[in-house]
């Protein structure tokens, strides 16, 4: 088999484009949304009310707010306001580029990244209107704005507001502990938040960096990424020996103890790879990468697709996959070990 020695990039579900709606632009009734929130802020950190405005003629939201992990969030997260309302998100310039976009369509945003930009738009119909930030959303960049005197609620045991619009005194927050991907990262000491490294057509991480009591962590541990985009691990110790496989068996590396060695994947569609150190995954050697919009419900599995070299992978994450030496390139690991 002739070894690959490209990749393609950029091989996605479909490319979100759009204008920002200007002020004035009037929202669609029958795209708003009238039942609970509990499904649509999971896994959010900073959703634990809705914060009642009504009576301003103004509202403001902070795009960029400190939650899920790092500045991705909107704050406050879900807002109450009254029918003709204009709410204004203003960026504070943190964890990079976001934008607005309503899951219904009624209103988009253009992506900035500046202190002090603004984008507004009119809610002149009752009903609950969520949004997200595309790049981040798979992150919990998400808000609502429930208008006039539609029904919601955040569900029972979380506080939030109850279905007549009242706040619930025993509103408790959540905390912003970063996500653990249903544990997977809970004993990796040197995680503390995924790392936006979007945008980015390659991406660095570091293999058997100091952590978890030794050259025993991967740095940065989770990352999230557009897809397409390269990961490229990097030993930087001659100790171990490391390795890198993916928990679902669909990539896996060279066991090897030699500084300087380099393993790639690239990775398109949108999903969640969970990987590990065989070797040390006990002690908390463990990564995580967020592709695209990460494990969207309603969208399907990409299938069955070949990756470069000619193996199968399956899955809603495609990966296409190098090993990098001096000078060769072979195909990703169809289930034997490599060479």
């Amino acid at each position: 088999m002739t070894p690959p020695t490209s990749t393609s990039r950029r091989a996605f579900l479909g490319a979100l484009a759009g204008t920002a709606i200007g002020v004035g632009a009037l929202a669609d009734p029958a795209a708003a949304q009238a039942d609970g929130l509990e499904s649509w802020f999971e896994g959010v950190s900073n959703a634990t009310e809705i914060a009642d405005q009504r009576g301003q003629s103004t509202v403001e939201i902070t795009v960029g707010a400190t939650g899920n992990g790092g500045n991705f969030a909107f704050g406050p997260a879900a807002v109450r306001i009254d029918a003709g309302a204009t709410v204004v998100w203003k960026w504070n310039g943190e964890g990079g580029s976001h934008n607005v976009v309503a899951e219904a369509g009624a209103f988009e945003s253009e992506m900035q990244s500046d202190q002090g930009a603004t984008f507004e738009h009119a809610f002149d119909e009752s009903g609950v209107y969520r949004y997200y930030c595309s790049p981040h959303e798979a992150m919990g960049m998400k808000g609502a704005v429930v208008v006039g005197d539609a029904t919601a609620s955040l569900g029972g045991g979380a506080g939030g507001e109850s279905d007549d619009g009242t706040a619930n005194a025993s509103a408790t927050g959540a905390g912003d502990a970063p996500r653990s991907f249903d544990g997977w990262l809970s004993n990796t000491g040197n995680y503390e938040g995924v790392v936006d490294r979007t945008g980015a057509d390659e991406v660095n991480v570091k293999l058997g960096a100091t952590g978890n009591g030794g050259p025993y962590a991967f740095d940065p541990p989770a990352i999230h990424v557009d897809p397409g985009t390269t990961v490229v691990w990097e030993w930087v110790t001659d100790t171990g020996p490391h390795d890198i496989v993916d928990t679902d068996g669909r990539y896996r590396s060279e066991t090897v103890a030699t500084a300087g060695h380099q393993f790639a994947m690239t990775f398109d569609g949108d999903g969640l790879s969970k990987y590990e150190c065989v070797s040390h995954s006990e002690k908390g050697m463990r990564g995580a990468i967020v592709v695209g919009r990460g494990v969207v419900p309603g969208l399907g599995p990409k299938g069955l697709a070949v990756a470069a070299g000619g193996a199968a992978v399956l899955g809603g994450v495609l990966h296409r996959g190098v090993k990098l030496h001096n000078e060769t390139t072979t195909g990703p690991w169809s289930g034997e070990e490599p060479p």
